[in-house]
């Protein structure tokens, strides 16, 4: 049996990632993006159910949102659900249709949404540091019962800081990214 399968490592570092950047397409820049309505649940049907159960998202301009949903009996409840959502936008009605336009930002709340991606940034980097330090106790684990020798746990251990520094790297590229579009839009 493998003292670290780096892939696993790999994989688990993967997931910090997909988790800090779905975040991360969920704060608002200046445009309109339909993952702002993802974290939106709505009350239907007896149970909550995420609003892209209920209808879909456009963004037929940069500065709105649109939702057609399915069914007429469910608008109020969407309408609701959006509204109470604090994702500061004021849903207007219009049949089936919700229009949901997005007020500019101003500089105050640029300087919020940057104070929460650097959150999310460094709680995502905490997370691969938990998978390194993870692997680098599955090594030392591995030496101490003779399965891998000292070199090998020297030469794994630099391959797992390796791959930890690349994570690291994509999470601050990432935020970096971000905070230029939510300052220069």
């Amino acid at each position: 049996m493998p003292a670290l399968d780096s892939n696993e490592l790999r994989r688990r570092m993967t997931g910090a990632m997909d988790a800090f950047k779905k975040e991360m397409a969920g704060l608002r820049t200046g445009r309109a993006s339909a993952n702002l309505l993802e974290p939106v649940h709505v009350e239907a049907y007896g149970s909550t159910m995420p609003l892209s159960q209920l209808g879909t998202v456009n963004v037929p301009e940069p500065r709105l949102l649109t939702v057609q949903v399915w069914d007429k009996g469910m608008v109020k409840a969407v309408e609701k659900a959006i509204r109470e959502a604090n994702l500061g936008i004021n849903p207007q009605v219009d049949g089936q249709l919700i229009r949901c336009p997005l007020p500019s930002l101003t500089e105050d709340r640029r300087k919020e949404l940057v104070k929460i991606a650097h959150r999310y940034a460094e709680q995502a980097r905490i997370a691969v540091r938990n998978v390194r330090r993870d692997g680098m106790e599955s090594l030392k684990t591995a030496e101490k019962k003779g399965e891998i020798t000292e070199d090998e746990h020297r030469k794994r251990q630099t391959e797992v800081q390796s791959v930890t520094d690349d994570f690291i790297k994509k999470i601050d590229e990432a935020l970096a990214s971000k905070e230029k579009d939510v300052m220069h839009v």
